[in-house]
């Protein structure tokens, strides 16, 4: 399954995906912040893959005057049915539909690994103004929390691929592994957690790219036995669940 048909497989899962997906902490603008030494009140901000908004919501929340640009057709349109005073364009992070010079900070919530890091790194820098800064983020699996490591494992074994088990890469690999060599870059790893109902949990599995290019009737199948699972696991059989997380930010600028 190719890079470009996951990307592809959001596009019939907008709605699940705006409902369910998990947020950022407030922490990742906090460093966004600190490192371009000026509040996001009234910065012009590039929310680059916005998906259906979530980050460009947080975004704007501080003050932020945000564009989002968007490639999927259904998340594009998801994001303007949630989100209709905010201006979406279409359009990828490696040919980005934006004047140079224009922009204090560029964001890419989840979506930096769609991108080709020969391309988007230049058009990011193309677009930011002098002191503009580049941030990354992922919010990535706590794998050191034993029933989600184990969870994540059979994700992987159901999709067909590796799951990963090695520890975090050090900053200098990580850095070079996000294309970022070269630039001044600092690296956060901010873990934080929500406590929501399962069917929130489930839904929010069910909305990852591995799992939606199976099909709904295999997706479905994964997530009754998850179902399951989580059930016998929870003392006296709550129905909700801590997901835990650790958000992997960089901030990079050129200078």
């Amino acid at each position: 399954m190719t890079d470009a048909s996951r990307a592809r497989a959001f596009d019939r899962a907008a709605a699940r995906y705006a409902a369910h997906r998990p947020s950022y902490p407030p922490a990742v603008l906090d460093a966004a912040e600190e490192f371009l030494g000026r509040s996001l009140a009234g910065a012009r901000v590039a929310d680059v893959g916005a998906g259906t908004g979530i980050a460009a919501a947080l975004l704007r929340e501080r003050g932020a005057q945000v564009v989002a640009v968007e490639p999927g057709e259904g998340m594009a349109a998801q994001f303007r049915r949630d989100h209709p005073g905010l201006p979406v364009v279409r359009g990828d992070g490696n040919a980005l539909p934006l004047r140079g010079d224009r922009m204090d900070l560029v964001t890419y919530a989840q979506a930096w690994q769609w991108t080709d890091t020969a391309r988007s790194v230049p058009e990011a820098l193309r677009v930011l103004r002098p002191g503009g800064a580049l941030a990354i983020w992922w919010n990535t699996t706590a794998l050191d929390v034993p029933w989600i490591a184990a969870q994540h494992a059979r994700i992987a074994a159901y999709c067909g691929v590796e799951a990963r088990t090695a520890p975090p890469l050090d900053d200098a690999e990580a850095v070079a592994a996000a294309g970022l060599t070269g630039l001044r870059t600092r690296r956060h790893r901010l873990p934080w957690t929500r406590t929501v109902p399962l069917d929130t949990h489930l839904a929010n599995l069910g909305s990852r790219s591995a799992l939606l290019v199976l099909g709904e009737e295999r997706v479905n199948a994964f997530l009754a036995e998850e179902r399951e699972r989580l059930r016998r696991r929870a003392p006296g059989g709550e129905e909700t669940v801590e997901e835990c997380y650790v958000v992997d930010l960089f901030l990079a600028s050129g200078s």
